[in-house]
């Protein structure tokens, strides 16, 4: 839905996330340079490790800052957010003319208070949200489709391969509960049935 596209520039929010390690990885398979944002060094280093050209700490560094000096000013053409609120004004900031914030959930809340909405037509933005479940069996089965067509090939071929921060047994699942909501992990933490 945010049209990025070969040659262009992509900020990744929450890079060590399962979508985040995804994300990076199929951006840099498609042709864009990839910035991510991660919560510690360490994420960092794993995020570029998987094809960012620039990882930046959000507890150590501003990531407008860091987009704008990276980018030369110009800022970069998508924003993939999972934050929400507490980044809209920032996310605006951070694209170029004609870019697109593309919102997929909201870890940082739904509702953002005094918004300058003027860079949206100033730099003629475009802001979508995306989600699976209100859409229709149609919608998915498409969705389904660009996946096998575009993505599969790329994990056939081990060009992009999912991030598993640890399998635990599904009577593990306090467990694994605890370990997400601590950010520790890097990647997709998987229950195991059986």
């Amino acid at each position: 839905m945010a049209g990025l596209t070969e040659g262009e520039t992509v900020l990744i929010h929450g890079g060590t996330s399962g979508i985040g390690t995804t994300a990076i990885q199929l951006a840099k398979a498609f042709g864009a340079e990839v910035f991510t944002t991660a919560g510690s060094d360490e994420k960092c280093r794993a995020c570029t490790d998987l094809g960012a050209k620039r990882a930046i700490n959000y507890r150590t560094e501003d990531f407008v800052d860091v987009i704008k000096a990276e980018t030369a000013k110009r800022g970069v053409d998508t924003v993939l957010d999972m934050i929400g609120a507490a980044y809209f004004q920032k996310n605006l900031s951070c694209l170029a003319k004609d870019g697109c914030l593309s919102i997929i959930a909201f870890l940082g809340g739904a509702v953002a208070d005094k918004v300058d909405l003027s860079p949206i037509m100033v730099k003629r933005l475009t802001v979508t949200g995306s989600t699976m479940r209100p859409r229709t069996a149609d919608e998915k089965r498409g969705i389904r489709d660009e996946l096998v067509a575009e993505v599969w090939p790329l994990l056939e071929a081990g060009t992009v391969a999912p991030v598993i921060h640890t399998v635990l047994p599904f009577d593990d699942v306090v467990e694994a509960h605890r370990l997400m909501e601590s950010s520790r992990h890097i990647g997709k933490i998987v229950l195991k049935l059986g």
